[in-house]
């Protein structure tokens, strides 16, 4: 099938062939018919299988089609929700790309920067707007920002953002907009939460399921490397010295673990950028821009910052820390091997992990390759390790008393 049998008209299909989309991957075949039948769709699928395309072109599409689309000063009339920067600013260089040969005025607002820019922005009027939640709700408040002609609400990455803690502020901006309107929902699974979700939002909505089994499982060569804890640093620096090159996307479990092996690479020569929820927009955006130029070719991330992250030609990804969530596994893995090429999958597991590893082999159905050659095995008998909680009568200034309780920090 190509694009142009899906009924797109001509200044949209000039504009995803000079960006070298030539067909339709399976998601935007089964989505586009429904979304430009005004249908509301619920649709999983993983990342790299082109669903922001399957939502932005039949949204660029019925937009289009209207007849008041070259006017100025416009309510906007789709609301795309994202649950972080990187995934928003992504999906607003896409409006953009596809949208280049249309009057169709897009724009992105999010937070961690001044309001300002974004206001001058919404006051000149929008057909499609991309936005996190707080910073959406934030502008909303101050009556900055109008949802009463919203005919299209897309919920992008819904299951990552209920993760976050976005479900009550989803509900509401769902209610800020029309009743009578467009619900699209996109979401790497289809948990229990999402379903009661859409349930919520969505009218007798149309499913697409185009989750594969693994992404790219033909293209990523996959290796699991059993290792104690405490030397999992020493083997991660001997395969980059000895095994992996290219292109290296390392994930691990927290922002401290994130920070500590960045520290050790920085010594040991390797260029190293990161990505966590501490780091500041603009820092996260240097990051990820030395890293897809080249400047550097090691990228350490934890799983939500790196949510969204299109790098193409990866190497390798490097799984530091074991995820305790198949489904997680087959999002990491499947940012390499793409467009045709191999990639390289390297899974450092310790005791601890091992009923993680098992998860996973048992849920993609793969018996991954264990390498047992390497200078730090672990002993096959070896037990999860253990660590105590220091117990004592010091504590530390301003812990005690009711007022001194941290405020939960939002990511948006």
């Amino acid at each position: 099938m190509s694009f142009k049998e899906l009924k797109l008209n001509k200044p949209i299909l000039k504009a995803i062939a000079e960006a070298g989309y030539h067909e339709p991957t399976l998601v935007q075949e089964k989505t586009i018919p429904l979304v430009m039948g005004k249908k509301d769709v619920i649709a999983s699928a993983q990342t790299g299988t082109g669903k922001t395309a399957s939502f932005a072109l039949p949204i660029l599409q019925l937009l289009f089609d209207r007849q008041d689309a070259p006017k100025r000063g416009k309510k906007i009339k789709a609301l795309v929700v994202s649950p972080t920067r990187e995934l928003a600013v992504q999906i607003g260089e896409n409006f953009k790309t596809y949208g280049k040969y249309s009057n169709i005025r897009s724009a992105v607002i999010y937070g961690g920067i001044p309001m300002e820019p974004q206001v001058d922005i919404l006051k000149k009027g929008l057909d499609v707007l991309v936005a996190t939640p707080g910073r959406l709700l934030d502008l909303h408040k101050q009556e900055l920002v109008d949802l009463s002609a919203v005919e299209i609400l897309v919920l992008d990455e819904a299951d990552l953002m209920l993760d976050l803690g976005f479900i009550d502020d989803v509900n509401k901006i769902a209610r800020l907009c029309p009743e009578e309107k467009q619900v699209l929902l996109f979401s790497a699974t289809i948990p229990f939460k999402v379903e009661q979700l859409a349930k919520t939002i969505l009218k007798s909505p149309e499913r697409v399921d185009v989750s594969p089994e693994l992404p790219a499982a033909g293209n990523v060569s996959q290796l699991l490397y059993y290792v104690p804890k405490k030397n999992k640093m020493e083997l991660c620096l001997h395969l980059l010295r000895n095994n992996i090159k290219g292109s290296i996307l390392i994930f691990r479990r927290t922002k401290m673990g994130v920070d500590k092996l960045e520290r050790t690479l920085s010594k040991n020569g390797y260029k190293v950028e990161t990505l966590h929820g501490d780091k500041s927009q603009n820092d996260r955006k240097t990051a990820l821009g030395k890293f897809k130029n080249n400047y550097v070719n090691i990228l350490i991330a934890t799983d939500l910052a790196a949510r969204g992250i299109d790098v193409k030609e990866l190497d390798a990804v490097i799984n530091f820390d074991l995820p305790n969530l198949p489904d997680t596994y087959v999002h990491r893995i499947g940012r390499t091997g793409r467009a045709g090429k191999m990639g390289m999958a390297y899974s450092f597991c310790s005791a601890d992990e091992k009923q993680y590893a098992r998860n996973i082999q048992q849920s993609i159905h793969i018996q991954i390759p264990v390498i047992e050659d390497h200078p730090f095995p672990l002993d096959p008998k070896a037990k999860p390790e253990i660590h105590k909680k220091k117990t004592g009568s010091k504590h530390k200034k301003g812990r005690k008393g009711a007022g001194s309780k941290k405020k939960k920090k939002r990511w948006y």
